[in-house]
């Protein structure tokens, strides 16, 4: 059955098109995003939800959202969406963080050359038939200082579009490398030598906890006088009400605000002052920039529902769609080592290592490592998958880590997985052969070979004669089929393991037999998902 997408807000119709030229099934519904209730009645509906920023994706819409697989915004920002819910739920979030990219900034190349010749101002004036040439003095930006806060996609572009308009270009932005400052040809400063120095001040990084308020009244103190900042990134960046007292107090000559703390924005401290240019968060306001973020979400919910690709994912680690088919068995292999550990381990865990070891440390290890928690999470939980599961963990302080190594055995390539819980340290290995089929290769230190299936017995017990022998008569005696059957033992005498492929479940009177056989330290039927 093809997956089924609700368009929910206004999407362009070559969007919703693409959809149905990759063949998904698609409902174009507009205005359903603006009533919650109806939203909330019909999402069980659907595998993809696309938005713009009418549609609020909230708890109580995620709880109806049974099927629901990825949500894909049109745009950047996803304050609409419940995105740690999601997570939980098991609903990968996307957004196109670039499809606007351009769009925004020359939104803010535009305010800071309004802000600068005072235009929106001039321009009502002469529109009132005033002739008023010599009140609107306005300054050159070529040879002026440019302070850029964030030199990511967006402020990268701002760099190079305020260097075209010969300006001098500072930047500051933790993240930025000096390799790459030199790429964008601008010189990386701190925070505060860039208040101190630039002339204009434009900010381009996301509303974190640590960026909230980075020009907050003690840093608006800071700013060289006659500074004009502006401000087309996100609402809440600036303290605008210590920035209003700079702008009357004439220690800022001027401001240009798209984005504000509060939206949609019907009052502001910065409103109605005559050096200052606002605008209703217009910086992806251009066709070019909407029909391009429609046509990227409705791609990249198509590539992940078809194929399994991850682009642009808020919450889970991105897989291109080359990835995921080179990917497929070394990530089903990943989740089948965390369904062993969960299955056979009864206790509270501490902490899980992943070792990728050859040719397989140099894959995307984050989807790996999701993976592989997803399967042993699972135990507990068979609604958890890649994107819920790390998250779970997370809240069980369960501590994860991981070890990458070249090539060190027989394999060109294994993953192992070590739990750690306060009684005992457990492991498991495995690897992919050529046939594409993932393999243990190791349990508890012993070497092995067994293919994976989807109804399985573990067995422990001290090396002794007489084993195979119970295994077998006892299964046999009550009907059960064995597909596969594989022996390890540390030495002779002490730890041995039996791994069996059964063709069926293994029913619980089969079990206590065995386990009243007084034979084994331990007997477990183990499920994986094979298909």
């Amino acid at each position: 059955m093809a997956p089924k997408v609700l368009v929910s807000d206004k999407l362009s119709e070559t969007a919703v098109q693409i959809f149905r030229d990759r063949g998904i099934d698609v409902d174009f519904e507009p205005s359903l995003g603006k009533d919650k209730d109806k939203l909330a009645e019909v999402i069980g509906q659907y595998d993809g939800l696309a938005i713009r920023s009418a549609t609020k994706v909230t708890e109580k819409i995620l709880e109806q959202a049974t099927n629901l697989k990825v949500i894909g915004r049109a745009g950047i920002g996803v304050d609409n969406v419940d995105i740690p819910q999601a997570s939980k739920k098991g609903v990968i979030v996307m957004n196109t963080p670039f499809g606007n990219s351009i769009t925004t900034a020359e939104h803010a190349i535009s305010m800071m050359m309004a802000c600068a010749r005072q235009i929106p101002e001039a321009s009502a004036s002469t529109h009132a038939g005033k002739w008023e040439k010599s009140r609107f003095m306005g300054v050159e930006v070529t040879g002026k200082t440019l302070g850029v806060i964030g030199a990511g996609n967006i402020g990268s572009i701002v760099i190079d579009r305020a260097r075209g308009l010969r300006m001098k270009v500072i930047a500051y932005d933790p993240f930025l490398s000096e390799e790459r400052a030199t790429e964008l040809g601008v010189r990386k400063v701190e925070l505060d030598e860039l208040l101190a120095k630039a002339d204009f001040i434009t900010l381009h990084v996301p509303l974190t906890e640590k960026t909230r308020n980075i020009l907050s009244r003690e840093n608006i103190a800071k700013l060289k006088k006659g500074v004009r900042i502006i401000n087309c990134a996100r609402g809440g960046l600036v303290d605008e009400e210590a920035l209003a007292e700079a702008l009357k107090d004439g220690r800022v000559a001027g401001a240009a605000f798209d984005v504000f703390a509060e939206e949609p924005a019907t009052a502001s401290p910065l409103f109605n002052l005559p050096n200052v240019v606002v605008t209703p968060h217009l910086g992806a306001a251009t066709t070019e920039a909407q029909e391009n973020v429609a046509l990227q979400v409705a791609e990249q919910m198509s590539d992940y529902l078809l194929t399994g690709a991850v682009t642009n994912a808020l919450n889970m680690p991105s897989v291109t769609a080359e990835e995921a088919a080179i990917m497929g068995p070394w990530v089903k292999l990943a989740e089948h080592l965390g369904a062993f550990i969960g299955q056979v381990t009864d206790e509270a865990i501490k902490a899980v290592n992943i070792t990728y070891d050859g040719i397989v440390a140099e894959m995307n290890l984050d989807a790996l490592g999701c993976a592989a928690i997803a399967g042993l999470m699972k135990s507990s939980n068979p609604d958890l998958n890649m994107v819920s599961a790390p998250v779970v963990a997370k809240e069980r302080g369960i501590q994860i880590s991981r070890t990458t190594q070249g090539q060190s055995g027989a394999f060109e390539a294994y993953i192992k997985i070590t739990m750690v819980s306060e009684e005992r340290e457990r492991s498991v290995a495995g690897t992919v052969f050529s046939d594409g089929k993932p393999r243990f290769i190791q349990i508890k230190g012993i070497n092995i070979d067994a293919e994976i299936g989807e109804h399985m017995l573990y067995s422990t017990n001290q090396d002794m004669p007489g084993i195979i022998g119970t295994l077998g008569n006892t299964l046999g005696e009550n009907g059960v089929n064995i597909a596969n059957f594989t022996l390890g033992r540390a030495e002779r005498g002490r730890d041995a393991i039996a791994l069996l492929q059964l063709d069926a479940d293994l029913p619980e009177d089969v079990q206590e037999k065995l386990e009243s056989s007084g034979k084994f330290t331990r007997v477990r039927p183990l499920h994986f998902e094979v298909a």
